[in-house]
């Protein structure tokens, strides 16, 4: 599940990504991987990102074990929707 701000909250600041990665995903080695690769993914994407918008990653239970080409593709389907919705209404 991805959130995002509107970009007047924090016009001309660079892009802020956070990860919300809970306990009913895994134990900490499972949650912390998951992280890592979520974070990994989103590096290579920020600059896609408008100046000031806010991304919020929560991770889904059955997140653990999906194959990295797929949470890709999931990823960038998911925040084009995100950003066109918060570039178009200025919302959520």
């Amino acid at each position: 599940m991805v959130h995002a701000n509107s970009a007047d909250a924090r016009a001309g600041q660079p892009p802020r990504v956070g990860l919300v990665v809970s306990k009913a995903v895994g134990n900490a080695v499972v949650r912390n991987r998951t992280k890592r690769v979520l974070r990994a993914l989103m590096s290579s994407r920020i600059d896609q990102l408008p100046q000031g918008v806010d991304v919020v990653i929560r991770a889904k239970n059955e997140l653990p074990g999906t194959p990295t080409a797929t949470l890709a593709q999931d990823l960038d389907r998911v925040l084009a929707t995100v950003l066109r919705r918060v570039t178009s209404t200025g919302g959520h």
